[in-house]
């Protein structure tokens, strides 16, 4: 019998993992320079934390039998859901704003998990939480556009949409239609809102909300045709003032998109995704937006804490990166294997070993295992790259011998 890993697992060999943190040591590195803290929270939660706002769809879940057990579990299919449940219970007092960010595995079941397709992720992500408004808005798409940099990934681009003003244009709606109407623009089915029981006057403009997207200048002029109320003019004028924040940072190609929505009630703001496009079709390499009511939900007394994230695809980058040669081509070798020449240099083998390995600097050390005579000592330390061999005697003095 032959074993393999489950349905949609997979295992990460030495090379994946050494481009993987790759990734994730450069991102991690803009979010402390940022200000960021990393936070880890359980890979198991309560599914009523799960599904508390009806952020995560009960079937993208991987539930957990329990044994006589009332809770019902299940696999953490994204990482606001349990920080926000962590800082509102964890946390209480704690000085805002919190600026948190995460690098950690998630499970999701897809349509094409069904067949055996991936289930698990890796993510890193940001969460600025108890902070609203531009500059927190700015904030984090900055942060985005500093990483991509780390990364220098190049043929990308921000989508930026606003749940907000999305979702107050649709009140115009007969309630018994919003959630289809919201359907099909959320994905840009123009063949549903022809065959809905509209109005013309409500059908022109649903097809108007469908193409809210193209330059900022284009799309604020659009929306702002839009017969407006008072609030809704003062949500475009806030995007507005972001938008103008954001370009005049010139590195940030912005892509504005009115018709960028979920179908799920998550946010409550600006939303956004980055695509890269340097493939022969797009792909979405992370998203996030603003939700300033989803903690409400978990805070005992129901305080609303404004929130604002990202969560960046470890995976789709990684993707992207492999065509640029960036990425690690090989497993870093060791600089040193220490040989004792006797069994009696066993012992000053271990020393010297740890003499080395205790360098300021990171200095891989193997001690060779007996075994087997010095030519194959020297072919295995050829075939592995190693740098030197150090041949330890009996009295502990070393023979040094550089094989590159």
């Amino acid at each position: 019998m032959v074993y393999q890993p489950a349905a949609g697992a997979r295992d990460l060999l030495p090379l994946d993992v050494e481009k993987k943190r790759w990734i994730e040591d450069r991102l991690q590195q803009v979010f402390d320079r940022w200000g960021y803290h990393r936070i880890i929270t359980s890979t198991l939660e309560r599914m009523d934390t799960l599904m508390a706002g009806e952020a995560i769809q009960r079937q993208m879940v991987i539930q957990l039998q329990q044994n006589g057990e009332d809770d019902e579990l299940g696999l953490r299919p994204e990482l606001t859901a349990s920080i926000a449940r962590t800082v509102v219970t964890r946390m209480a007092g704690v000085t805002y704003p919190q600026r948190l960010y995460y690098n950690a595995n998630v499970f999701r079941r897809t349509w094409e998990s069904r067949h055996n397709r991936q289930q698990e992720f890796y993510q890193a992500g940001v969460e600025l939480l108890g902070a609203g408004g531009l500059l927190a808005n700015a904030e984090v798409l900055l942060l985005v556009a500093d990483c991509l940099a780390a990364l220098s990934l190049q043929g990308w681009h921000l989508i930026l949409g606003e749940a907000g003003i999305t979702r107050s244009l649709l009140s115009a709606f007969p309630d018994n239609l919003q959630n289809q109407v919201r359907s099909a623009i959320a994905h840009l089915d123009r063949i549903t809102i022809d065959n809905l029981p509209l109005s013309d006057k409500l059908r022109d403009r649903a097809q108007i909300i469908l193409d809210l997207r193209g330059s900022s200048a284009d799309v604020l002029q659009k929306v702002s045709s839009l017969d407006l109320d008072e609030e809704q003019r003062e949500a475009v004028n806030n995007l507005k003032s972001l938008v103008e924040l954001l370009e005049s940072e010139k590195e940030i190609p912005l892509i504005l998109d009115l018709s960028l929505i979920q179908t799920i009630d998550y946010y409550t703001g600006i939303v956004f995704e980055v695509v890269s496009d340097t493939e022969s079709q797009a792909r979405v390499l992370g998203r996030g937006g603003r939700y300033d009511q989803l903690l409400g939900l978990y805070h005992p007394q129901g305080e609303n804490i404004p929130g604002i994230g990202f969560g960046l695809s470890i995976e789709d980058l990684y993707q992207v990166l492999l065509s640029t040669q960036q990425l690690p081509q090989e497993t870093p070798a060791s600089e040193w294997l220490v040989a004792p020449e006797t069994a009696n240099a066993n012992a000053a083998a271990f020393v010297y070993a740890q003499k080395l390995r205790n360098s300021t600097d990171l200095v891989r050390v193997e001690i060779d295992l007996g075994g087997r005579d010095a030519e194959a000592i020297r072919q295995y330390a050829s075939d592995r790259g190693i740098a030197q061999i150090a041949w330890i005697k009996a009295d502990g003095s070393p023979k040094i011998e550089p094989l590159r």
